[in-house]
């Protein structure tokens, strides 16, 4: 796909991103789908509003009405498009920095649309085909109130509300200033929960930190845990269907131990996990301890989906999935990733009184690290992915190229792969040590340097 990379499409809002190609892909969606009603949502992002604008004038001129959500994390549109049976064009670029804006595209059943629907979307997006209507059929707008609080509600009732605020838990939160700062930290206070926030204003800004809830951004979120002695820190990103944690000492806790736990609660022997091709040996072995099936897919929320959704048509049960990102889905819950219901299945891992830190001890054997090297045009991101090549071909492992190159070494693997939704050159490395990780990255980041 060209426009549509593994979680929707991002750009620059305005320079990249423009008010006309959020006209011409609502346009096409509007087409595509075969409704007469479609929804408009948006994260806090300050391009939100004109690219919602244009989105909700592309979905009336081809004749659909539009219902305006306003500003609503991810999960809580999954929700709505669920329970209205209405399909929506999402104006999020989630975890990337405050000047980008994207376009996701969520169908009627709630969950993201698969490849080949996107395809659909822009084969008429690039032809330029759309069933425009004339100015009789034209769609009306309604302003839709009470998602957001809809949605509190069916986090709240999906998930062990007594056993949670029976642990009588302190939990700080930072929502990075994002979409769930409209709704999670009510959500945990709901759950029984005492509930300290930092970062907790709506601002498409976003002053307090950068929206992408990576170590080197949590800070405030570690300090907060130490001073108000909590038990767990949940921070989430812009548009909070990711949830990552810091334990009660304030430590951070990698996304992929806390895979690891979540999946070992979920797991049984014969279902199946699925994960991308990053992922970690962490949950290599709670699958192989559990008699648990593991399949990988290229990186991306897009490509999971489509996966489970053919697992779960071959009559396999898959209760878990996602990557260490903290983008986790429980598909026999919903098929979209929802962070503070992420969050709240962690919290059930500590009614039973142990605190985060022995929660993830078990996956705590393995360290990653992740670089990025930024392009600036086509033909260096060509250059990069050759030098890539070049490396791997000379490597002492077989590589695994179902997204980028991947080579598995037995007690440590590196991957490098070009973004989906950013213009970066992925590495990432994981081994037993900080000192091996960063020896299989430096040795590819070396490659790449030197094909510029």
């Amino acid at each position: 796909m060209k426009l549509f990379g593994s979680s929707g499409t991002r750009g620059v809002a305005i320079a990249d991103l423009s008010p006309e190609f959020a006209l011409r892909v609502a346009k096409a969606a509007g087409t595509v789908w075969e409704t007469d009603r479609v929804a408009v949502a948006r994260d806090t992002r300050t391009t939100g509003e004109l690219l919602c604008n244009a989105a909700a004038a592309g979905i009336a001129a081809v004749g659909c009405d539009v219902d305006r959500l306003g500003e609503v994390p991810t999960p809580a549109v999954g929700r709505y498009c669920a329970v209205r049976e209405t399909p929506c064009v999402l104006v999020t670029a989630s975890h990337n920095p405050p000047e980008f804006n994207g376009i996701k595209l969520v169908g009627d059943d709630g969950v993201e649309l698969q490849v080949d629907a996107l395809e659909r979307v822009e084969n008429h997006v690039l032809g330029e085909e759309f069933d425009e209507a004339d100015w009789r059929g034209a769609g009306q707008t309604t302003h839709i109130d009470g998602v957001n609080d809809a949605y509190v509600e069916s986090v709240v009732d999906a998930v062990d509300r007594a056993a949670i605020a029976d642990a009588d838990l302190t939990v700080a939160v930072d929502p990075g200033h994002g979409a769930g700062s409209l709704t999670n930290p009510a959500i945990y206070r709901r759950l029984g929960c005492s509930v300290r926030t930092v970062n907790a204003q709506p601002d498409g800004r976003f002053p307090g930190r950068l929206p992408e809830p990576v170590p080197e951004h949590l800070g405030d979120l570690q300090r907060l845990v130490r001073s108000s002695d909590a038990d767990l820190g949940i921070a989430h990103d812009g548009d909070a269907d990711r949830a990552v944690f810091v334990d009660e000492t304030g430590a951070y806790i990698e996304g992929d131990a806390s895979l690891a736990a979540l999946a070992a609660d979920a797991l049984s022997a014969g279902d199946a996990a699925v994960s991308a091709v990053n992922v970690s040996q962490r949950l290599v072995d709670v699958c192989e301890d559990v008699g648990a099936d593991l399949e990988l897919t290229p990186i991306g929320a897009t490509n999971i989906i489509t996966r489970v959704r053919e697992l779960q048509a071959a009559g396999k049960r898959v209760p878990i999935a996602g990557e260490g990102n903290g983008g986790v889905f429980f598909p026999e819950y919903r098929l979209s990733r929802d962070g503070a219901y992420i969050a709240a299945r962690f919290l059930e891992l500590l009614a039973d009184g142990r605190p985060a830190s022995e929660v993830v001890v078990p996956y705590a054997d393995y360290v990653n690290v992740r670089h990025n090297v930024s392009y600036d045009s086509d033909a260096e991101l060509d250059r990069l992915l050759g030098a890539a090549e070049a490396y791997v071909r000379e490597a002492a492992a077989e590589p695994n190229t179902t997204d980028g190159y991947r080579l598995d070494y037995g007690d440590a693997w590196v991957l490098v792969r070009p973004s989906g939704t950013e213009p970066k050159v992925r590495v990432y490395a994981e081994a037993r040590s900080a000192d091996r990780a960063e020896e299989l990255a430096d040795g590819v980041l070396a490659a790449l340097e030197d094909a510029r």
